[in-house]
Protein backbone atom coordinates (compact mmCIF):
# COMPACT_ATOMS: atom_id res chain seq x y z
CA UNK A 1 0.00 0.00 0.00
CA UNK A 2 1.52 3.38 -1.01
CA UNK A 3 1.53 6.50 1.17
CA UNK A 4 -1.43 8.16 -0.63
CA UNK A 5 -3.65 5.12 -0.29
CA UNK A 6 -2.65 4.70 3.34
CA UNK A 7 -3.42 8.39 4.08
CA UNK A 8 -6.90 8.22 2.55
CA UNK A 9 -7.76 4.99 4.33
CA UNK A 10 -6.46 6.38 7.61
CA UNK A 11 -8.65 9.44 7.06
CA UNK A 12 -11.73 7.31 6.55
CA UNK A 13 -10.93 5.17 9.58
CA UNK A 14 -10.09 7.96 12.04
CA UNK A 15 -12.75 10.47 10.96
CA UNK A 16 -15.49 8.03 11.96
CA UNK A 17 -14.11 7.90 15.51
CA UNK A 18 -12.95 11.47 16.18
CA UNK A 19 -15.56 14.17 17.04
CA UNK A 20 -16.08 16.81 14.37
CA UNK A 21 -15.15 19.60 16.78
CA UNK A 22 -11.67 18.01 16.93
CA UNK A 23 -11.38 17.26 13.21
CA UNK A 24 -12.03 20.81 11.99
CA UNK A 25 -9.01 22.46 13.75
CA UNK A 26 -6.72 19.62 12.65
CA UNK A 27 -7.79 20.07 9.02
CA UNK A 28 -7.28 23.84 9.21
CA UNK A 29 -3.78 23.28 10.59
CA UNK A 30 -3.03 20.81 7.80
CA UNK A 31 -4.27 23.28 5.19
CA UNK A 32 -2.13 26.04 6.71
CA UNK A 33 0.95 23.81 6.64
CA UNK A 34 0.49 23.21 2.91
CA UNK A 35 -0.21 26.91 2.36
CA UNK A 36 2.97 28.01 4.15
CA UNK A 37 5.11 25.80 1.90
CA UNK A 38 3.67 27.62 -1.14
CA UNK A 39 4.39 24.73 -3.49
CA UNK A 40 3.21 24.24 -7.05
CA UNK A 41 -0.43 23.36 -6.19
CA UNK A 42 -0.80 26.51 -4.08
CA UNK A 43 0.78 28.69 -6.77
CA UNK A 44 -1.56 27.15 -9.35
CA UNK A 45 -4.53 27.78 -7.05
CA UNK A 46 -3.48 31.42 -6.69
CA UNK A 47 -3.09 31.80 -10.46
CA UNK A 48 -6.63 30.51 -10.94
CA UNK A 49 -8.02 32.68 -8.14
CA UNK A 50 -6.28 35.73 -9.61
CA UNK A 51 -8.59 35.42 -12.63
CA UNK A 52 -11.60 35.20 -10.32
CA UNK A 53 -10.52 38.20 -8.19
CA UNK A 54 -8.33 40.30 -10.51
CA UNK A 55 -8.36 43.31 -8.16
CA UNK A 56 -6.81 41.38 -5.27
CA UNK A 57 -3.44 42.57 -4.00
CA UNK A 58 -0.64 40.07 -3.38
CA UNK A 59 -1.44 40.06 0.33
CA UNK A 60 -5.18 39.64 -0.32
CA UNK A 61 -4.47 36.77 -2.70
CA UNK A 62 -2.39 34.98 -0.09
CA UNK A 63 -5.24 35.29 2.41
CA UNK A 64 -7.70 34.05 -0.22
CA UNK A 65 -5.60 31.03 -1.16
CA UNK A 66 -5.29 30.13 2.53
CA UNK A 67 -9.08 30.27 2.90
CA UNK A 68 -9.48 28.18 -0.27
CA UNK A 69 -7.13 25.48 1.04
CA UNK A 70 -9.03 25.41 4.33
CA UNK A 71 -12.26 25.01 2.35
CA UNK A 72 -10.69 22.19 0.34
CA UNK A 73 -9.56 20.32 3.46
CA UNK A 74 -13.02 20.86 4.92
CA UNK A 75 -14.38 19.07 1.84
CA UNK A 76 -12.18 16.06 2.60
CA UNK A 77 -13.10 16.06 6.28
CA UNK A 78 -16.78 16.02 5.35
CA UNK A 79 -16.20 13.40 2.64
CA UNK A 80 -14.71 11.01 5.17
CA UNK A 81 -17.62 11.55 7.59
CA UNK A 82 -20.51 11.63 5.10
CA UNK A 83 -21.39 7.92 5.31
CA UNK A 84 -22.11 8.38 9.04
CA UNK A 85 -24.58 11.23 8.54
CA UNK A 86 -28.28 10.49 8.60
CA UNK A 87 -30.83 11.88 6.15
CA UNK A 88 -31.75 14.42 8.85
CA UNK A 89 -28.09 15.46 9.18
CA UNK A 90 -27.83 16.00 5.42
CA UNK A 91 -31.01 18.06 5.30
CA UNK A 92 -29.78 20.28 8.14
CA UNK A 93 -26.40 20.87 6.49
CA UNK A 94 -27.66 21.82 3.00
CA UNK A 95 -29.55 25.01 2.15
CA UNK A 96 -31.14 24.47 -1.32
CA UNK A 97 -31.96 27.31 -3.69
CA UNK A 98 -34.43 26.85 -6.59
CA UNK A 99 -34.13 23.08 -6.38
CA UNK A 100 -37.61 22.85 -7.91
CA UNK A 101 -35.89 23.47 -11.24
CA UNK A 102 -34.48 19.95 -10.90
CA UNK A 103 -37.18 18.28 -8.81
CA UNK A 104 -40.12 19.34 -11.00
CA UNK A 105 -38.31 18.32 -14.19
CA UNK A 106 -37.53 14.85 -12.84
CA UNK A 107 -41.08 14.49 -11.51
CA UNK A 108 -42.32 15.15 -15.05
CA UNK A 109 -40.25 12.23 -16.37
CA UNK A 110 -37.55 14.32 -18.07
CA UNK A 111 -33.88 13.65 -17.35
CA UNK A 112 -31.61 16.34 -15.92
CA UNK A 113 -27.90 16.97 -16.54
CA UNK A 114 -26.39 18.99 -13.70
CA UNK A 115 -23.00 20.54 -14.50
CA UNK A 116 -20.95 21.52 -11.44
CA UNK A 117 -17.66 23.31 -10.80
CA UNK A 118 -15.23 22.04 -8.16
CA UNK A 119 -16.78 24.17 -5.42
CA UNK A 120 -17.90 23.48 -1.87
CA UNK A 121 -18.72 19.80 -1.46
CA UNK A 122 -20.17 18.07 -4.52
CA UNK A 123 -20.36 14.74 -2.66
CA UNK A 124 -22.53 16.34 0.02
CA UNK A 125 -24.73 17.79 -2.74
CA UNK A 126 -25.07 14.34 -4.33
CA UNK A 127 -25.84 12.64 -1.02
CA UNK A 128 -28.47 15.29 -0.24
CA UNK A 129 -30.08 14.79 -3.66
CA UNK A 130 -30.25 11.03 -3.05
CA UNK A 131 -32.06 11.38 0.29
CA UNK A 132 -34.39 13.90 -1.32
CA UNK A 133 -35.55 11.26 -3.81
CA UNK A 134 -33.33 12.37 -6.70
CA UNK A 135 -30.75 9.55 -7.00
CA UNK A 136 -27.59 10.63 -8.78
CA UNK A 137 -25.54 9.01 -11.53
CA UNK A 138 -22.06 10.48 -11.82
CA UNK A 139 -18.64 9.91 -13.37
CA UNK A 140 -15.41 9.66 -11.38
CA UNK A 141 -11.84 10.15 -12.52
CA UNK A 142 -10.09 6.79 -12.25
CA UNK A 143 -7.47 7.12 -9.51
CA UNK A 144 -4.27 5.18 -9.04
CA UNK A 145 -3.82 2.76 -7.42
CA UNK A 146 -6.97 0.89 -8.45
CA UNK A 147 -7.71 0.00 -4.85
CA UNK A 148 -8.04 3.71 -4.00
CA UNK A 149 -10.49 4.23 -6.87
CA UNK A 150 -12.50 1.23 -5.65
CA UNK A 151 -12.65 2.81 -2.18
CA UNK A 152 -14.03 6.03 -3.66
CA UNK A 153 -16.63 4.17 -5.71
CA UNK A 154 -17.80 2.20 -2.68
CA UNK A 155 -17.92 5.40 -0.64
CA UNK A 156 -20.08 7.26 -3.16
CA UNK A 157 -22.28 4.22 -3.70
CA UNK A 158 -22.80 4.06 0.06
CA UNK A 159 -24.32 7.54 -0.24
CA UNK A 160 -26.81 6.30 -2.84
CA UNK A 161 -25.02 7.34 -6.03
CA UNK A 162 -24.31 5.33 -9.15
CA UNK A 163 -20.64 5.89 -10.06
CA UNK A 164 -19.10 5.24 -13.49
CA UNK A 165 -15.32 5.20 -14.01
CA UNK A 166 -14.17 7.75 -16.59
CA UNK A 167 -11.81 5.23 -18.17
CA UNK A 168 -11.06 1.53 -18.05
CA UNK A 169 -14.64 0.23 -17.87
CA UNK A 170 -17.79 0.26 -19.95
CA UNK A 171 -18.12 3.21 -22.38
CA UNK A 172 -19.57 6.00 -20.23
CA UNK A 173 -21.63 8.12 -22.71
CA UNK A 174 -24.08 5.33 -23.68
CA UNK A 175 -24.79 4.58 -20.01
CA UNK A 176 -25.38 8.27 -19.25
CA UNK A 177 -27.66 8.57 -22.29
CA UNK A 178 -29.68 5.57 -21.07
CA UNK A 179 -30.06 7.05 -17.61
CA UNK A 180 -31.24 10.38 -19.00
CA UNK A 181 -33.71 8.74 -21.37
CA UNK A 182 -35.06 6.92 -18.30
CA UNK A 183 -35.66 10.34 -16.71
CA UNK A 184 -32.77 10.10 -14.25
CA UNK A 185 -30.44 12.70 -12.69
CA UNK A 186 -26.87 12.85 -14.05
CA UNK A 187 -24.35 15.10 -12.25
CA UNK A 188 -20.99 15.93 -13.85
CA UNK A 189 -18.06 18.03 -12.64
CA UNK A 190 -17.49 20.27 -15.64
CA UNK A 191 -14.94 23.03 -14.99
CA UNK A 192 -11.97 20.87 -15.97
CA UNK A 193 -11.42 18.97 -19.23
CA UNK A 194 -10.37 15.55 -17.95
CA UNK A 195 -11.02 13.74 -21.24
CA UNK A 196 -8.94 16.29 -23.22
CA UNK A 197 -11.65 16.61 -25.86
CA UNK A 198 -13.14 19.87 -24.68
CA UNK A 199 -13.57 23.21 -26.40
CA UNK A 200 -12.13 26.64 -25.62
CA UNK A 201 -14.70 29.04 -24.19
CA UNK A 202 -14.44 32.34 -22.27
CA UNK A 203 -14.02 31.79 -18.54
CA UNK A 204 -13.05 34.27 -15.82
CA UNK A 205 -11.64 36.78 -18.32
CA UNK A 206 -9.59 34.04 -19.95
CA UNK A 207 -10.08 31.09 -22.25
CA UNK A 208 -10.47 27.63 -20.73
CA UNK A 209 -11.00 24.21 -22.23
CA UNK A 210 -14.32 22.91 -20.95
CA UNK A 211 -15.96 19.52 -21.54
CA UNK A 212 -18.71 19.51 -24.13
CA UNK A 213 -20.26 16.36 -22.67
CA UNK A 214 -22.98 18.00 -20.53
CA UNK A 215 -24.34 20.00 -23.48
CA UNK A 216 -24.08 17.03 -25.86
CA UNK A 217 -25.89 14.69 -23.46
CA UNK A 218 -28.68 17.19 -22.85
CA UNK A 219 -29.25 17.71 -26.56
CA UNK A 220 -29.00 14.05 -27.56
CA UNK A 221 -31.51 12.92 -24.91
CA UNK A 222 -33.78 15.94 -24.54
CA UNK A 223 -32.68 16.32 -20.92
CA UNK A 224 -32.56 19.64 -19.09
CA UNK A 225 -29.09 21.15 -18.73
CA UNK A 226 -28.70 23.08 -15.49
CA UNK A 227 -25.55 24.46 -13.80
CA UNK A 228 -25.37 23.75 -10.06
CA UNK A 229 -22.86 25.19 -7.59
CA UNK A 230 -22.24 24.86 -3.87
CA UNK A 231 -20.63 27.16 -1.31
CA UNK A 232 -20.10 27.16 2.43
CA UNK A 233 -21.62 29.47 5.02
CA UNK A 234 -20.71 28.63 8.59
CA UNK A 235 -21.57 25.01 9.35
CA UNK A 236 -23.93 24.72 6.38
CA UNK A 237 -23.64 24.62 2.60
CA UNK A 238 -25.68 26.44 0.00
CA UNK A 239 -26.74 24.46 -3.07
CA UNK A 240 -27.60 26.75 -5.97
CA UNK A 241 -29.63 25.48 -8.95
CA UNK A 242 -29.04 28.10 -11.63
CA UNK A 243 -31.27 28.81 -14.66
CA UNK A 244 -31.25 26.05 -17.26
CA UNK A 245 -29.37 26.33 -20.55
CA UNK A 246 -30.89 25.60 -23.95
CA UNK A 247 -28.71 23.65 -26.40
CA UNK A 248 -29.34 24.60 -30.03
CA UNK A 249 -28.62 22.43 -33.06
CA UNK A 250 -25.23 22.09 -34.70
CA UNK A 251 -21.70 22.55 -33.40
CA UNK A 252 -22.47 26.20 -32.65
CA UNK A 253 -25.21 25.12 -30.27
CA UNK A 254 -22.76 22.99 -28.28
CA UNK A 255 -20.20 25.79 -28.13
CA UNK A 256 -22.76 28.39 -27.03
CA UNK A 257 -24.24 26.11 -24.35
CA UNK A 258 -20.79 25.24 -22.99
CA UNK A 259 -19.89 28.94 -22.94
CA UNK A 260 -23.10 29.71 -21.04
CA UNK A 261 -22.24 26.97 -18.55
CA UNK A 262 -18.74 28.45 -18.08
CA UNK A 263 -20.22 31.93 -17.60
CA UNK A 264 -22.51 30.64 -14.85
CA UNK A 265 -19.57 28.91 -13.17
CA UNK A 266 -17.59 32.15 -13.37
CA UNK A 267 -20.33 34.14 -11.63
CA UNK A 268 -20.62 31.52 -8.87
CA UNK A 269 -16.84 31.42 -8.36
CA UNK A 270 -16.57 35.21 -8.21
CA UNK A 271 -19.30 35.30 -5.58
CA UNK A 272 -17.56 32.64 -3.41
CA UNK A 273 -13.95 32.36 -4.62
CA UNK A 274 -12.63 30.72 -1.44
CA UNK A 275 -14.83 27.68 -2.13
CA UNK A 276 -13.39 27.01 -5.60
CA UNK A 277 -10.98 24.10 -5.13
CA UNK A 278 -9.02 24.20 -8.37
CA UNK A 279 -5.39 23.24 -7.81
CA UNK A 280 -4.79 22.30 -11.47
CA UNK A 281 -4.29 24.69 -14.41
CA UNK A 282 -7.55 25.43 -16.24
CA UNK A 283 -7.01 28.74 -18.00
CA UNK A 284 -5.26 28.54 -21.37
CA UNK A 285 -4.84 32.18 -22.39
CA UNK A 286 -6.29 35.68 -21.91
CA UNK A 287 -9.76 36.20 -23.30
CA UNK A 288 -9.94 37.23 -26.92
CA UNK A 289 -11.34 40.69 -27.55
CA UNK A 290 -14.15 40.95 -30.09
Amino acid sequence: MDLTTAAYRLGWATSTKVPERVVRPVLRAAADAVWWRHGDPVRTLEANLARAVPSATAEEMRHLSRAALRSYLRYWGEAFRLPRWSAADLRVRVIPHRVERVRDTLAGGRGVVAALPHMGNWDLAGAWACVEGMPVTTVAERLRPESLFDDFVRYRESLGMEVLGLTGGLPVPPVLERRLLEGRFVCLLADRDLARRGILVPFLDGMARMPVGPAWLARSTGALLIPVSTSYEGDRMHLWCHPSIEVADGSRGLVDATAAMAATFGRAIRRDPADWHMLQPVLDEPARRH
